[in-house]
């Protein structure tokens, strides 16, 4: 990227000092951070139970449309394998005994249902490209859709839609259905080290470095693409500038960021959804 910004470990020294220094002064303050685990069994089950809970947050926002659609969480244990969605189930039934885990080559390796094809094809190709993403999400959102069969990709115009400022790619290419792994493979290139890429005339895909992050970046994608759409239907959008957006970025575009954002949304759905669990 052509603009510096700060890692996802300086934001979080940063938030780490700045408890540290409320608890000196005498103020008790709380702020969720990524937890560490005890064990690869404790870390595999926050995975799949997050997971589960992306998937309610889809359907609740819109983003189920028959079968298609799955994200994915890479096995702590065995990370050349990851957990997916159940092929035909709705993402608002999906606990996290319900997922299933895949391999690189696409061979289910624990679980009983069929995985969607397309999912094996691309998802096993972003993994294996990306050994730091935990996490990948696509769905066939109405809006990424309908942006992602136009000329155009993620522009500056909002504070939001910063945070895919120059850390976007494009597959510029449609040939039907995604089932080839050659083509998964060539996503996976057009991904290069960004958190999204334009599948065109296709959808969105977005990737994270935890299961909640993925997830948050795809729901802020679609909806800037959304927000994107109706400003050019209403007139004439004024962009951001490159280095104001570019700053926004780096406040907003980072690992810890899309987390956190992802928390508010967490603790609905496990509130109204405990059978996540199950």
């Amino acid at each position: 990227m052509s603009i510096t910004e700060h890692s996802a470990e300086e934001h979080a020294d940063e938030l780490v000092t700045e408890a540290v220094d409320n608890a000196a002064a005498g103020k008790q303050l709380y702020l969720p951070l990524p937890p560490t685990f005890s064990s690869v069994e404790e870390e595999r089950m926050h995975r799949k139970v997050r997971l589960a809970a992306a998937f309610r947050m889809f359907s609740k926002a819109g983003l189920d449309e028959g079968v298609a659609g799955h994200v994915t969480a890479r096995d702590p244990e065995f990370t050349d394998s990851y957990w997916v969605n159940p092929f035909g189930m709705h993402f608002s039934m999906i606990k996290q005994s319900d997922l299933v885990r895949v391999d690189h080559q696409g061979d289910v390796v624990e679980g009983d249902r069929a995985v969607n094809g397309a999912a094996v094809a691309i998802h096993c190709a972003v993994h294996a490209a990306r050994p730091d993403v935990i996490a990948a999400a696509h769905a066939h959102g109405p809006y990424g859709k309908t942006l992602s069969a136009l000329e155009m990709g993620i522009e500056p115009l909002t504070q939001d839609a910063c945070a895919f400022y120059e850390d976007f790619g494009v597959y510029d290419s449609y040939s039907g259905v995604v089932l080839d792994p050659e083509e998964g493979r060539r996503i996976g290139q057009a991904l290069g080290d960004h958190k999204a890429v334009i599948l065109r005339n296709h959808g969105m895909l977005t990737v994270g470095e935890s299961v909640e992050s993925a997830a948050w970046w795809f729901l802020t994608l679609e909806r800037t693409a959304q927000s994107q759409l109706m400003a050019y239907a209403a007139g004439t959008p004024r962009r951001i500038g490159h280095e104001e957006a570019g700053q926004t970025r780096g406040q907003i575009g980072f690992e810890l960021a899309g987390w956190f954002q992802f928390q508010p949304i967490w603790e609905r759905v496990e509130r109204d959804n405990p059978d996540i669990y199950d």
